[in-house]
């Protein structure tokens, strides 16, 4: 006699997509792998003979990303929840949407776990950077909103770890930084690493056609990213400062939307610091190719996609020696005190001027991304969801 059960694993996709940036390439690519894992029907016998779970995954979309997710598998199906993120409404009717669909087990791929949802969950955490750097540069908030927002970040972050049935983090790095600052056992936090980027494959195909507006930038450094006060990047442009005084010629180029953060740094940064604003795929491809090399000051980080990204494209990285970094590039990078200028000069001027370290750094960083898959993170991650249902 066969009996079957369908287990229902929800996953909380309102960041699903490349416009959040880190987490929501995290969301998109964790349920892309999961479609092509092996979900079938497992099997084990007991005294009524052998029992089938077929696992159901329903993806929870907002109206902005409801069109950017098309499932691939019959397995999967899409449910709006269109309720803003750190919202009174998320904490009231997400909640309600869930069980409206029967879930057996919740993933929330980051901490705003609804105060009000009591049901079965496993949670993922990409750093503490809010609770490490808790300063009021990072927010465009006046003192008193921005007081109330730290507040409910505690509340909401140590209620969502103190109730998860389990604890995924990007990092061995973020779960020490888990242990360090919450009342938890070890054992409760699995590290599972994210994936490689891969190069754009469509942007380089369509380079052909694509004007070569980079030619007056050369020689640069690059940094892609957003401009936040934890990424460092006042500190990179005194350093930039320093350099120029030897290297004349010398460019740095900061990839980011021109948002409020670059706004402030643009008004102390010299002439020879370009702010590209929003580019192009294409675009992008191009200022990766003909960079000299790849700079990452940040104070702070839970995995470190940005830098692993540049080694897809042969570009060697110097980077700070701070959190994660090391863990995760291990030789592939040059590493520097990010507090210290003196010290990001002497490494980034290392580099620049010595060929055989730059492809020392290119051929160890081809090796390095070949360690993170983006599809053994989402298998492991189904592991997690089977021993917590």
């Amino acid at each position: 006699m066969i009996k079957r059960k369908q287990i229902r694993i929800g996953i909380d996709a309102r960041f699903y997509g490349p416009k959040q940036k880190g987490l929501g390439r995290y969301v998109q690519k964790l349920v892309e792998n999961l479609e092509k894992v092996d979900i079938r029907a497992i099997r084990w016998p007991n005294a009524f003979g052998h029992r089938i779970a077929e696992y159901r995954f329903i993806i929870f979309l907002r109206r902005e990303n409801w069109n950017e997710y098309q499932p691939s598998n019959s397995n999967f199906k899409k449910v709006l929840a269109d309720y803003p993120w750190y919202s009174l409404q998320e904490q009231f009717f997400m909640p309600f949407k869930i069980r409206q669909q029967k879930v057996d087990l919740m993933h929330f791929p980051h901490f705003n776990v609804p105060i009000f949802y009591n049901q079965p969950f496993v949670i993922t955490i990409h750093d503490l950077i809010l609770k490490k750097f808790p300063t009021r540069r990072a927010s465009t908030l006046g003192p008193i909103r921005y007081w109330l927002k730290n507040l409910a970040y505690d509340s909401v972050i140590k209620s969502a770890i103190k109730r998860a049935k389990k604890i995924i983090a990007v990092s061995k790095y973020t779960k020490e930084d888990i242990l360090k600052y919450f009342d938890v056992e070890s054992d409760k936090i699995k590290v599972i690493y994210e994936g490689s980027p891969k190069p754009n494959i469509r942007a380089i195909r369509r380079l052909n056609v694509f004007g070569h507006r980079m030619a007056e930038y050369s020689p640069y450094l690059l940094y892609v990213g957003n401009a936040y006060p934890h990424k460092n990047l006042e500190r990179l442009i005194s350093t930039f400062k320093g350099l120029v005084k030897e290297k004349k010629n010398l460019k740095l180029v900061l990839v980011g939307e021109l948002d409020y953060f670059y706004q402030r740094l643009q008004k102390i940064s010299p002439a020879q610091v370009v702010f590209t604003d929003f580019v192009s795929d294409q675009e992008l491809v191009k200022l990766y190719q003909n960079a000299s090399l790849y700079v990452f000051p940040s104070l702070c980080e839970g995995f470190g996609l940005p830098p692993l990204e540049a080694m897809t494209y042969n570009l060697p990285v110097v980077c700070s020696k701070n959190s994660c970094l090391p863990e995760i590039l291990g030789q592939a990078a040059i590493y520097f005190d990010p507090e210290n200028t003196d010290d990001m000069v002497d490494k980034i001027k290392k580099v620049l001027d010595n060929k055989k370290l730059q492809k020392k750094l290119i051929f160890q960083g081809k090796e390095t991304i070949k360690k993170y898959s983006w599809h053994k993170m989402a298998k492991e991650t189904l592991e997690v969801y089977k021993s917590n249902l």
